[in-house]
């Protein structure tokens, strides 16, 4: 099917139903209809159309119906939302709308939707897992919170630890009035942990199966399996990104920018891209400047930082090794090479360099 160059497609993806806009040539409104969001709905609608650019954002249903419509000849700009104010802060937001603004913007210069590019169903697959034990762990903790809670207000202050510890040693310390609400809770919470632990083993299985390249990551001070493959699984491909300094602006560790003539003002970072693997980087920034921490030139180089003193010095350290950490690790990934904890001074010693 040949791609016609006339027509423009913007469709906005909702549960159950989706707008769409067609423009012609001159940006004229073709058409304007919504179909049902299910394969069998998409596929009677765009297997009508000429072979054309079709616009889509990126959420739930985006992976599907992007690889859906490619199956079909169309050519498919998946938009990154957060560069699209005109859509997400327009002051008339609605389906109709957001099928427009996408339409039009398509049809004079895909390049503006900052197009985002769709893990493999491999990685989508593998990725689930990593997701379901995060949403377990976010569960336990409120749940092991919520009896911290409880028993705080009667003046039982249990003592801390693993959350894995907690059912049996908090049973001894529950108040009687409470232990009929409360029991049933850490039973959750020990079959929370005994399910948490099956992910654990499941991923460090994940891991073998990726051979070399996760092994290589976890060699790094502070990275385990769960980091590594979830650093690899939301990249998907380590030859996506031209330079491994790219990698910490992708998953949002780079300061937001401001600057307009002699102002540059000093913005906290933008917290872009993936939540989960944000958080696992900065909970090995933590380790690698903890007290536990392997002396390596990493961990030395982020002492330095948080040792400049002002406010927030020990938070800014932690951020700034989270952003050199993941470079480090692309950088890895990409070339094949061994972490070197103390590699040999270059001539930008500003710059963390890996050497096999």
């Amino acid at each position: 099917m040949k791609k016609d160059s006339t027509v423009t497609v913007g469709m906005d993806l909702g549960d159950k139903y989706s707008q769409i806009c067609v423009l012609d040539e001159d940006g004229e409104i073709l058409e304007e209809s919504r179909v049902p969001t299910t394969r069998a709905g998409i596929k009677r609608k765009f297997e009508r159309l000429p072979a054309c650019r079709v616009a889509i954002e990126v959420g739930t249903h985006s992976r599907w119906v992007g690889q859906l419509l490619k199956e079909l000849g169309h050519d498919v700009v998946t938009a990154n939302p957060r560069k699209l104010r005109m859509i997400f802060k327009n002051d008339s937001k609605s389906d109709r709308m957001d099928a427009l603004a996408l339409a039009r913007v398509a049809r004079l210069d895909p390049n503006l939707l900052h197009g985002v590019v769709q893990r493999s169903q491999e990685s989508q697959d593998q990725l689930s897992v990593v997701n379901a034990r995060a949403v377990l762990v976010e569960t336990r903790t409120k749940l092991v919170n919520h009896v911290r809670g409880v028993c705080k207000a009667y003046g039982n202050r249990l003592k801390g630890g693993h959350a894995e510890a907690l059912p049996k040693r908090a049973l001894a310390q529950l108040p009687d009035a409470v232990r009929p609400a409360l029991e049933p809770v850490l039973q959750m919470i020990a079959e929370l942990s005994a399910r948490i632990l099956d992910y654990d083993r499941a991923i460090i299985k994940m891991a073998k199966t990726r051979g070399p390249e996760a092994d290589k990551l976890t060699r790094i001070p502070g990275v385990g399996s769960l980091t590594a493959m979830t650093f690899m699984l939301t990249l998907d491909q380590a030859g996506r990104f031209p330079k491994s300094r790219v990698v910490g602006s992708y998953l949002g560790l780079r300061p937001k920018r401001d600057q307009s003539g002699t102002s540059d003002k000093q913005l906290p970072i933008t917290k872009a891209g993936n939540v989960y693997l944000r958080s696992l980087l900065v909970n090995c920034a933590h380790r690698i400047l903890g007290p536990f921490g392997v002396d390596c030139a990493l961990r030395r180089w982020g002492l330095k930082l948080a040792e400049r003193g002002g406010k927030n010095a020990k938070k800014r350290a932690v951020v700034a090794v989270a952003r050199k950490l993941a470079v480090v690790m692309h950088r890895l990934w990409i070339t094949g090479e061994d972490f070197v904890p103390f590699p040999k001074p270059v001539s930008r010693p500003h710059l963390m360099r890996v050497a096999g």
